[in-house]
């Protein structure tokens, strides 16, 4: 039984033959090609969240999982190839990328290397952090957390694998488009300082243009695939969220899969998603009325799999929404407004009485968050599938890549003129402390200041005082965070960094390790397109289609314009190689374009250091060990509150808490702790689960909310957990019987293996 999200209602259906029925004379089998996914969903509860460095924002439950995505194309079995992941994360990781390579050359030998991986980040802000190797990017976190690390390396391993046992001939289409409603410029001041003849080129202050590839099966003809790059921040979802999230690309993702397979159902059965209960709703009363609560149960590890609503070896589509030039680029489309006056911020400094913490965006569904989420998260849909289904252009030619890491902190970069400037040590300015507009920062700091008050400078001198070349080459940004002169316990930031080109066919990929601005993304697209037609023998002309993939194989924040260098707003601030860096990237990306429009290859460069042997893990072990003597985990903590007209209608809530062990204990990966059943006849059949937007499943050891709670719950042997399930009625279901099921794991011990259980709430009727 499959059901179906709001945005299914339209009448898409007219699109069916488009997609399912044979592309007569168009599809030759170019190439080979694969896709791939696979469940990367990290521990669901005390576990700090990566992305907006909120030491109280702690995983407490899952909005819907996170994957990993993959497409492989080859040109021939021993021919070229390369893959490229996207990760429903917030970045990619050095030593996430390091130890996946060590997992594919054991396979496969030197097939797939750094030179042909690509492995991206959308840049969602609602998942599990730890899993980057330097000092600043795991510091909330409490360090490195192995769990949160070995699901994304595993997913990514799986899903490569997936991809490349289902490579087969194909074809792939590209096509592009406009989407104007689904990201605004956040640093709009720090725009303008870009010059005024340069910005006159441009319609407005962010990249509309998505550029999708639309893969289809050589023999069938029938789509397996569609990878989208689009700009616009993960940040739908706020930094006060607990719950585990793809925020609006992971969303899109979903939107676009599960549309696929309705249309998929409609062509081949041409009937509704799923049988209806039928009868009265008093006969439905008397029949909920026999079922009670089953109590906990035990129940074998892999059970809670069979009782997905999707399930991952059926998996016959990949849909994957990935990241550009998002610097600057918000999805709160509505603007930055004061918290406390409800007017605009400061237009500068995006600050309310000089407070940044009281400026705040808001997204189209405010302030509704998950709202927001979906409602950009359709928005990109809606424009994947318009692509998709009128995508006629296919991409031909060869394979081909470039890679080299480059050491960051001492590039020499020759400037017009001949002037020859270099990039510095890591380092972040007083307007990284301020945050933005997504996710304000700390109190008494503003985008775009550019002096540190003396109780700021004394603490900053105690961990480490700049040198004066650090000083110097930073200017005008004031170091805060000196951290590329920091290197205790271990490097606090990157030195090594991968750049990489991708081409296939007419289209280029640029793999950068951090968030360019728009303009900056701009820049690097045109000077590689004019580089790869001027350096080539003509096979590169107007029609190359150049996008960035941004977050991509490591991690190094933001990259500027030089004059948006010069304001010294969250993304300045944030530009850690100091005012030439994007110069850096633009120079190094032209002497990569050269070396493949010529045939010539590339130096590889130096090696980036592998941390994880010294890495320190300060996060306390999970809570909520037990339950209440006399209980069972998986027993009713509190039942379902039927409403006084004994029947839930569509936009209801049914809610339920169970005696939980904590999630941390197993992950359930390609499972599922939440679970909506439907009676039919005799057998309860899954309907939703912790993938859909209309369940929702939280987790919570009571006395702990935070990672200080977590902290001092560890010492609490009577710290208790318990799962809540919010499922709210959505507007497709059919009207029947239901019930709210959880699963779960215990601790493992070595006494004992992790033992599994499972409990069902009582059961109510949807009218």
């Amino acid at each position: 039984m499959r059901r179906k999200t709001d945005i299914l209602r339209s009448p898409l259906s007219i699109l069916v033959f488009l997609v399912f029925c044979p592309i007569i004379g168009s599809v030759n089998g170019e190439y080979l090609i694969g896709v791939g996914s696979y469940d990367m969903t990290g521990p669901a509860a005390q576990v700090n969240m990566m992305g907006y460095g909120n030491f109280d924002q702690v995983t407490g439950g899952i909005h819907f999982r996170l994957r990993a995505r993959t497409f492989i194309v080859a040109e021939s079995s021993k021919g070229p190839r390369f893959a490229f992941v996207n990760l429903d994360a917030g970045m990619a990781s050095q030593l996430v990328t390091i130890k996946v390579l060590e997992r594919l050359k054991l396979r496969y030998g030197n097939l797939y290397s750094e030179e042909n991986i690509a492995i991206s980040g959308t840049h969602a802000h609602a998942g599990p952090g730890g899993y980057l190797q330097y000092v600043t990017y795991t510091v909330t976190s409490l360090g490195f957390v192995p769990q949160s690390f070995e699901a994304i390396v595993t997913a990514i391993e799986h899903s490569i694998v997936q991809a490349h046992d289902n490579l087969k001939p194909g074809s792939i289409f590209i096509n592009k488009g406009d989407l104007e409603n689904a990201g605004i410029n956040r640093s709009p001041s720090a725009y303008l300082f870009n010059p005024k003849e340069e910005r006159s080129k441009y319609g407005k202050n962010v990249d509309t243009l998505m550029t999708l590839l639309k893969f289809v099966d050589g023999e069938t003809g029938i789509s397996v695939g569609a990878f989208s790059w689009f700009a616009t921040h993960g940040t739908s979802m706020s930094r006060n969220n607990k719950l585990i999230s793809g925020d609006n690309k992971g969303a899109a993702a979903r939107f676009f899969e599960d549309w696929f397979a309705s249309q998929e159902k409609n062509s081949s059965t041409n009937s509704a998603p799923y049988s209806k209960v039928l009868g009265s709703n008093q006969a439905l009363f008397n029949k909920a009325s026999t079922i009670k609560p089953t109590g906990g149960k035990a129940c074998a590890n892999t059970t809670s799999q069979g009782f997905k609503v999707r399930k991952n070896k059926e998996l016959k589509f990949v849909g994957a929404f990935c990241q550009s030039n998002v610097g600057d680029v918000s999805p709160n489309v509505r603007g930055a407004f004061c918290i406390d006056s409800g007017l605009p911020c400061d237009f500068n400094h995006s600050s309310c009485h000089g407070n940044d913490q009281l400026c705040v965006g808001r997204g189209p569904g405010y302030p509704d968050e998950i709202l927001s989420t979906k409602i950009i998260g359709e928005r990109q849909f809606q424009k994947a599938v318009e692509l998709f289904t009128s995508a006629k252009q296919e991409l031909t030619g060869k394979i081909d890549y470039r890679h080299v890491y480059l050491n960051f902190t001492n590039i020499k970069v020759q400037l017009e003129g001949n002037k020859v400037v270099q990039t510095c040590p890591a380092a972040l300015g007083p307007g990284f402390a301020a945050g933005t507009t997504d996710g304000p920062g700390v109190f008494g700091f503003q985008q775009g200041d550019t002096e540190i008050n003396p109780f700021w400078k004394k603490l900053r001198d105690v961990l480490r005082e700049p040198s004066p070349y650090q000083v110097d080459c930073q200017k005008p940004k004031t170091v805060l965070l000196d951290t590329g002169e920091m290197f205790w316990p271990y490097p606090w930031a990157p030195a090594i960094l991968p750049i990489q080109i991708i081409r296939l066919g007419s289209l280029t990929i640029l793999c950068v390790p951090g968030e360019f601005t728009t303009m900056a993304g701009r820049r690097l697209r045109e000077a590689v397109k004019e580089t790869l037609i001027s350096s080539g023998n003509g096979e590169f002309d107007d029609e190359t289609d150049v996008v960035i993939a941004g977050l991509t194989n490591a991690y190094s924040q933001y990259i500027s314009t030089f004059e948006e260098y010069e304001q010294q707003r969250y993304e300045a601030a944030s530009t850690l190689y100091g005012p030439h860096t994007l110069s850096a990237y633009i120079q190094e990306f032209k002497k990569l374009a050269e070396s493949m429009a010529k045939g010539e290859q590339h130096t590889k460069g130096p090696s980036p250091p592998d941390l994880l042997s010294i890495q320190l893990s300060l996060l306390p072990n999970p809570t909520g060990d037990s339950p209440p003597q006399g209980i069972n985990f998986g027993d009713i903590k509190q039942d379902i509150i039927v409403p006084k007209s004994g029947t839930f209608i569509k936009g209801d809530k049914a809610i339920v808490k169970f005696w939980s062990a904590n999630p941390r204990y197993d992950l359930l990966t390609e499972g599922t702790f939440a679970v909506v059943e439907m009676l039919q006849g005799k057998r309860w059949i899954p309907a939703y689960d912790d993938d859909d937007f209309c369940l929702i499943f939280k987790w919570q050891a009571e006395n702990s909310t935070s990672v200080a709670a977590a902290v001092n719950a560890t010492a609490n042997v009577n710290s208790y957990g318990y799962a809540t399930l919010e499922w709210e009625v959505p507007e497709e279901v059919n009207h029947g019987v239901y019930r709210l099921r959880h699963f779960g794991s215990t601790k493992k011990t070595k006494e004992s293996p992790n033992l599994y259980y499972t409990g069902t709430s009582s059961t109510f009727t949807v009218s």
